[in-house]
């Protein structure tokens, strides 16, 4: 089975919000190989994540211009313990980032919107990361691990962590909780591993609004620490 799909032309230089998602019908076939049975995301009703849909409630208004396409969290939701690897190989897991405000990515080399997503990220991550906010972006291309590698280095996007998961679990994982529909993806994460919000397809990761809106989804995790 073919794991890349044919590249949409991008008709913009500004990152179009609704006609950049990359539906993965290829990767969808992957749901009957991966299990996600045994994750226990908390799921609607979940008093640990209740803090998360406040402030998900407190920045909708934030939710303009460049990332008006983030949909705000509605239901407690605690996501999966993404299981994916570093540069080295070595695995790790999405609870290691506990007690920080995370914007989790999900890439891919051969989609286009998420090629030219990759540049906001790695800005944002350099204007941001720190010890109360990262930008976990995790790549899922299922063949040759140095291709998205050799892509990073040659767009000299330095700041960002470099993550794999080349069975493309994480995407199943996510969309089994109904947070994964296509490429690019992307989940605003609170300091407790609950969604604030999500959004299918490219935004202007580095752009005012999206700074000041991630800025006040961080305050709560600030209080956390």
């Amino acid at each position: 089975m073919p794991d890349t799909l044919p590249p949409r032309p991008a008709a913009k230089s500004r990152i179009p919000l609704a006609a950049g998602v990359v539906v993965v019908g290829t990767l969808a076939a992957f749901a009957g190989v991966y299990a996600t049975g045994s994750l226990k995301p908390g799921g609607s009703g979940d008093s640990t994540c209740s803090g998360a849909v406040e402030v998900a409630r407190r920045i909708a208004p934030l939710a303009h211009g460049e990332v008006a396409a983030l949909t705000m969290a509605t239901n407690p939701v605690q996501l999966p313990d993404l299981t994916f690897e570093d540069a080295e190989g070595k695995p790790r897991k999405l609870s290691e980032w506990r007690g920080k405000t995370v914007l989790v990515n999900l890439w891919a080399t051969w989609c286009v919107p998420c090629r030219k997503e990759m540049p906001a990220l790695d800005s944002l991550q350099g204007k941001l990361g720190g010890k109360e906010f990262e930008v976990v972006a995790i790549n899922i291309d299922t063949r040759d691990p140095e291709k998205p590698k050799n892509f990073l280095r040659e767009a000299n996007l330095t700041r960002l962590g470099y993550f794999a998961d080349p069975k493309a679990k994480v995407f199943q994982d996510l969309k089994s909780v109904g947070k994964a529909l296509g490429m690019p993806t992307s989940v605003l994460v609170d300091g407790q591993g609950c969604e604030i919000a999500n959004l299918a397809g490219p935004a202007e990761w580095a752009s005012d609004d999206a700074i000041k809106l991630i800025k006040a989804a961080m305050q709560p995790a600030k209080a956390s620490l």
